[in-house]
């Protein structure tokens, strides 16, 4: 699963609606929100997410807790199939036998960080259905209090010990002065990049923790979920690279991304450079002609190198996008853009 989060501080535009149009085309299935103020008009506001996330086929799943029952008008656990929601994410307040009671009919997203044993055998005392539970680790705003990645990938594997998914946040674009990432590492960290890493961490479901990425950022997943594609933004934007397609070979290099089609095309200048640089982590590089055998090979460096005679540099990865490079895989499709920062 992947989602992304729409909070109901503010009256919902038609920007708002344009956003869920885009995030569910490029492959997004469920909007995270909350209710903070417990006002009517957060309420009001969640109803209307909730029939725009109907007419476009999208879940909704509210941070929900014990105070916020009453300005929803909940009076029995069975009153939660008639809000405009797909399930509810449990906050503090709520016992386990309630959730235990809502799970027989409601999807319930459990706290993949504090749940405890104990609250594990509760539940299936109380019969609670497992297969309508989920979990998530909550996103942490203040910097240096996100989790640590051992942890966190030590806590998913035990989580999927008892059949549950679990869901994490990463960086989207910095609201607020700051972040609302799960893991501390990942803060900041391309949107991607970030969804690829929580992935090797036993982590099922990612979600967007900020209001909003980029249009370009969006456009990264689409490549991505559709092609398996990994796109790289350049700083200079060399033409030749942006309007060719271009393959990683299939035995994956420790210090380079191969390009196969480079020796195959010879699209690029083959006289050696009069300034002979040394090649930072996200050089695209060419061999000249005084590599002989290997002249027109295209490389990505996906660590600092040393100058080389025999290597023209020919642009390079934006800084934001160098986390992405460890995650171009056997024959992984690369796309080139311009950077327009």
């Amino acid at each position: 699963m992947l989602g992304f989060s729409v909070y109901l501080s503010h009256d919902l535009t038609a920007d708002d609606y344009n956003y869920l149009i885009a995030m569910r085309n490029a492959g997004f299935n469920t909007v995270f929100t909350s209710l903070l103020d417990h006002d009517n008009g957060e309420v009001e506001r969640l109803n209307e997410l909730g029939k725009w996330c109907k007419n476009l086929d999208l879940k909704v799943i509210a941070d929900i807790s014990k105070e916020s029952l009453k300005f929803l008008e909940i009076k029995q656990l069975t009153d939660f199939e008639k809000l405009p929601l797909t399930g509810i994410r449990a906050d503090e307040g709520i016992s386990m036998p309630d959730i235990a009671k809502i799970s027989k009919s409601f999807t319930v997203v459990l706290n993949a960080s504090t749940i405890t044993q104990n609250d594990i055998d509760e539940l299936k005392d109380e019969n609670a259905d497992f297969d309508n539970l989920t979990a998530w680790h909550n996103f942490y705003p203040h910097p240096h209090t996100g989790l640590a990645s051992k942890w966190f990938k030590e806590r998913n594997h035990w989580l999927h010990k008892f059949g549950l998914k679990v869901g994490a946040f990463i960086s989207g674009d910095k609201s607020a002065g700051f972040y609302r990432p799960t893991l501390e590492k990942l803060r900041g960290v391309n949107p991607l990049a970030a969804m690829l890493e929580l992935k090797k961490l036993n982590c099922d479901d990612v979600l967007v923790g900020d209001a909003s990425i980029d249009t370009d950022v969006i456009t990264t997943f689409i490549n991505y979920l559709k092609q398996k594609a990994i796109t790289l933004h350049l700083q200079e934007g060399n033409p030749t690279l942006i309007q060719n397609q271009w393959h990683n070979r299939p035995d994956v290099a420790r210090d380079v991304v191969r390009l196969v089609e480079g020796r195959v095309k010879q699209l690029f200048d083959l006289t050696p450079q009069e300034e002979i640089l040394s090649r930072p982590e996200g050089s695209v590089t060419c061999d000249n002609d005084l590599y002989e055998q290997y002249q027109g090979e295209l490389q990505i460096t996906k660590c600092d190198l040393p100058a080389d005679e025999r290597v023209n540099i020919i642009d390079y990865v934006v800084q934001e996008d160098l986390s992405l490079l460890k995650f171009v895989g056997s024959r992984s499709p690369i796309i080139f853009v311009k950077s327009m920062k």
